[in-house]
C-alpha cells in the first residue's frame, strides 16, 4: 500500500490527535498512542484522522474517541493516573532477585552454557555467607514485592544452601511484611519426597524445562542415570499432585515450563505442544536457543534463525489454540503478557517489555562467588567469560549497585526514546529493551534495532497479536483475553502473617 497517495500533509491537523506513531500492515494503517491504545484504520480513514476531518456521531470518530486518540476529548487525570499505573516499576528499586547457588549440575544440558562443571565441583557452590548478604541486599530494595529466585546450574545440588536461604529470606520478611514470593527453577531430577515436602510446605513454586518428547528431550539434555524426560514428566505430575491435595486451583496451580527450541525441534512443534499438554502444563515459555558462549560447533548444530522461530512459534500458537477450543487449557507466558498490553486492562509489568529496560533497577543477580550482576542474563554472559554486566558484589552497597556508573549506562542504553528506530516505532510505548541481548548479539549495550533479532522478534509477535485480536470473533476474543488474564497465585505470595 502506497500511503503517501492517502495523505496531503497540506492538511494535516495533528493536533486534533494524541500522540502517536503508526505502522503499515498489509492494506491497513495500525494507528498506537504513547499509552498503548491502538486501532486499525483503513487508509482513507488514516487520512481524514490526522486532517482532523470525523465529526461526533461518525463510526470512524466514535471509534477514535473509544481509543483515546482525539486529542480534544481525552482527560487528563486519567491519561497522568494511568501512565503511573503502566509505569510503577519506575517509583522503586528491583524486585527480581536470583541466587546462582551452584554451577554444578547433574544433566549436561547441551545449550546451556551454565551446566559446565560436574557435580563433584562444590567449589563452585554459593556458601551461606554470600547467600545471606545476597538477602540482605534484596530486602533492602523500595519494592513492596520481592521475587527470590532459587537457580543456578542445578539449584537442588546445593540443598542446604537453598534451604538456608528459603528460611533466612522468610524470617526478614516476617519483620518487612513485604509481598514475598520463592521460586525456584531446576530440572527435578534431583527431588525426593522429603524435598518436595519441604519446597511445597514452603511455598516455594517450582518450575522446570522440557524440551519436548522423549527422544528430543534426552538428547538435549544427557543424564548418566537414565531418561532425564522420564524424570521430569514424574516429578512434574507429583507435584501438581500435591497441589491438588492442598486444594489449590488444578487450573491455576501448575508447574511453569520453558521450552528451548533448537534446530532439532523444528518441524516437531505439534509434538512438543501435544508433550506439554499430555504433562498438564498449562503456561509454557517458548523460546529461541540462545547459542551465545557455546561452543561453534554446538551452536551450529543447534541454534535457529529468527526467521525459523517465528514460523515455529506461530505453528505452536495455533497448536495452542486449537487444543483450547477442544477444552484442553494452554497458553504461551509470552503471548500472555503481549495481549495483556494490547487489551490494556492490566500491565502486567513484563521484565523483558519495559522501558527503561530492567537492568539493576529492575532485577539484580547474585553469583555462587559473590558478584553480583545486572540481571540473570548479565551473570550468564559472564559465565561465557565476559564480565561486562558485574555491577558489585554483596559487600557492595545497596545503593552502589542501583545507582552506581555500570547502572547508570545500562539504564540509558535500555530507554526506547534513546533508539532511533525505536522512537518512531508503532509498539513503543508496548515493548522495551534488553541491553545484555543488544551486547550479546550486536557487541554493544545500545544495539541496533533496524538488525537486531529481538526487533525483529518483537515486532513480528505484536503484528501477529494485533492481527488476531482484530480480526477475532467474539469466542476467540475471549479465549485471548483468558491467555492475558493476570493470575495471582496468592498461595506463593508470603505476606507477614502467612508465616
Amino acid at each position: 500500500m502506497n500511503l503517501a497517495t492517502c495523505i496531503q500533509p497540506s492538511k494535516t491537523k495533528l493536533d486534533t490527535c494524541v500522540p502517536f506513531n503508526f505502522r503499515v500492515l498489509g492494506e491497513q494503517v495500525l494507528v498506537v498512542s504513547d499509552l498503548g491504545d491502538w486501532l486499525f484504520l483503513a487508509p482513507e480513514e488514516f487520512a481524514a484522522f490526522i486532517e482532523g476531518r470525523t465529526q461526533p456521531g461518525e463510526t470512524l470518530h466514535e471509534r477514535l474517541l473509544d481509543k483515546n486518540l482525539l486529542a480534544a476529548d481525552v482527560d487528563k487525570k486519567a491519561v497522568a493516573d494511568r501512565w503511573q499505573r503502566q509505569n510503577k516499576s519506575l517509583f522503586h528499586g528491583p524486585s527480581l532477585h536470583t541466587l546462582a547457588l551452584t554451577g554444578r549440575s547433574n544433566q549436561a544440558c547441551r545449550y546451556s552454557p551454565t551446566a559446565t562443571v560436574g557435580m563433584d565441583r562444590t567449589d563452585t557452590d554459593m556458601s551461606v555467607a554470600v547467600a545471606e548478604r545476597a538477602v540482605d541486599l534484596a530486602f533492602q530494595t523500595t519494592s513492596p514485592t520481592i521475587a527470590l529466585a532459587l537457580g543456578g546450574s542445578e539449584p537442588l545440588a546445593n540443598w542446604e544452601v537453598l534451604q538456608h536461604a528459603v528460611e533466612y529470606a522468610r524470617q526478614k520478611n516476617a519483620l518487612a511484611g513485604k509481598g514475598l514470593s520463592l521460586s525456584m527453577q531446576s530440572n527435578l531430577a534431583l527431588l525426593d519426597d522429603e524435598k518436595l515436602g519441604y519446597l511445597v510446605d514452603r511455598r516455594v513454586q517450582i518450575g522446570t524445562r522440557l524440551d519436548g518428547p522423549a527422544d528430543l528431550h534426552d538428547a538435549l539434555n544427557p543424564w548418566h542415570d537414565g531418561s532425564a524426560h522420564a524424570a521430569t514428566v514424574a516429578w512434574v505430575q507429583k507435584i501438581h499432585q500435591r497441589y491438588a491435595d492442598l486444594g489449590l486451583d488444578a487450573e491455576l496451580y501448575r508447574v511453569p515450563v520453558t521450552v528451548t527450541l533448537t534446530r532439532p525441534s523444528l518441524g516437531r512443534v505439534g509434538e512438543i505442544v501435544a508433550q506439554l499438554a499430555t504433562v498438564g502444563c498449562r503456561f509454557a515459555l517458548l523460546q529461541p536457543v540462545d547459542t551465545f558462549g557455546l561452543p561453534p560447533q554446538v551452536a551450529a548444530e543447534l541454534g535457529v534463525s529468527m526467521d525459523a522461530f517465528l514460523i515455529a512459534y506461530r505453528e505452536a500458537i495455533e497448536a495452542m489454540i486449537a487444543l483450547n477450543r477442544t477444552g484442553t487449557r494452554i497458553a504461551e507466558r509470552h503471548a500472555g503478557t503481549m495481549l495483556a498490553k494490547l487489551l490494556g486492562e492490566t500491565d502486567p509489568s513484563d521484565l523483558g517489555l519495559r522501558s527503561p529496560g530492567t537492568s539493576c533497577i529492575g532485577q539484580l543477580a547474585y553469583g555462587s562467588d559473590g558478584r553480583v550482576f545486572s540481571s540473570e542474563e548479565g551473570r550468564l554472559c559472564d559465565v561465557a567469560g565476559d564480565p561486562m554486566f558485574e555491577v558489585g558484589t554483596v559487600a557492595s552497597s545497596y545503593q552502589s549497585l542501583v545507582s552506581g556508573g555500570g547502572t547508570r549506562a545500562f539504564v540509558m542504553a535500555g530507554l526506547q526514546e534513546g533508539q532511533p528506530d525505536c522512537v518512531n516505532c508503532a509498539y513503543k510505548p508496548l515493548c522495551g529493551q534488553q541491553v545484555e541481548g543488544n551486547y550479546k548479539t550486536q557487541g554493544s549495550i545500545h544495539g541496533r534495532m533496524r538488525d537486531s533479532d529481538w526487533c525483529k522478534q518483537q515486532k513480528s509477535l505484536f503484528d501477529l497479536w494485533t492481527r488476531k485480536l482484530s480480526d477475532a470473533n467474539e469466542a476467540e476474543r475471549a479465549l485471548l483475553r483468558r491467555w492475558a488474564e493476570h493470575q495471582s497465585l496468592e498461595h506463593f505470595m508470603l505476606q507477614r502473617e502467612a508465616l
